[in-house]
């Protein structure tokens, strides 16, 4: 292997683990898919979980759970970048529908985003509401930053739909869950559970 596929490989491989979103045996299946033009022996490369603290990722949970009771859909590590991650959003507002529950808008971070937190210490959040209303995702996006900062989180943001909200700094700390659903499957479950009957 040159030494730019190596670099790559590494980097890859560390920035899956830190994420803490993935078990050893899907960072090694999504390496593999990654790289599968490539000659590499995946058998010796060593794949182990992060032993993060999940003190900010736990308070990014908390937030993100009460919005839920806001009817808000609020989804960890939501697509690849924006365009994927607005698009499972609906996906999901949609199967909610089909479930006889009512989601007023959405706030996401995607894979990308995690990906700036890990390098750079803040965390970008991405919101909107699912009818095109300008006003009404200005009012999810003051409620999403109102929940992040009842987290103690510093909010850099303008109070304008046209920029995300910004959680800075921001130390990217989770540790890896198997007992725990993320995505669109642990954003629906939330939702459900914190609808206040």
């Amino acid at each position: 292997m040159d030494q730019d596929l190596v670099d790559e490989l590494e980097y890859m491989k560390d920035l899956l683990t830190k994420s803490g979103f993935f078990s050893v045996d899907d960072t090694l299946e999504i390496l593999e898919d990654q790289f599968i033009d490539e000659e590499i022996d995946f058998s010796e490369i060593e794949i182990s979980s992060n032993d993060f603290s999940n003190e900010n990722f736990s308070k990014l949970e908390n937030a993100f759970a009460g919005l839920a009771g806001e009817n808000i859909v609020a989804i960890h590590n939501c697509g690849y970048d924006i365009e994927e991650g607005v698009a499972d959003a609906f996906e999901l507002f949609v199967h909610l529908n089909n479930n006889k529950f009512k989601a007023e808008g959405f706030c996401f971070y995607t894979f990308e985003d995690v990906e700036e937190a890990i390098e750079e210490a803040k965390l970008k959040i991405t919101f909107g509401d699912f009818e095109n209303d300008e006003d009404k995702a200005l009012e999810i996006g003051k409620t999403v930053s109102k929940y992040l900062n009842d987290e103690n989180f510093e909010i850099v943001w303008d109070e304008t739909i046209n920029n995300q909200i910004e959680i800075n700094p921001f130390k990217w700390d989770k540790s890896y869950n198997d007992e725990k659903e993320y995505e669109i499957e642990g954003a629906y479950e939330v939702f459900i559970k914190n609808q206040v009957l």
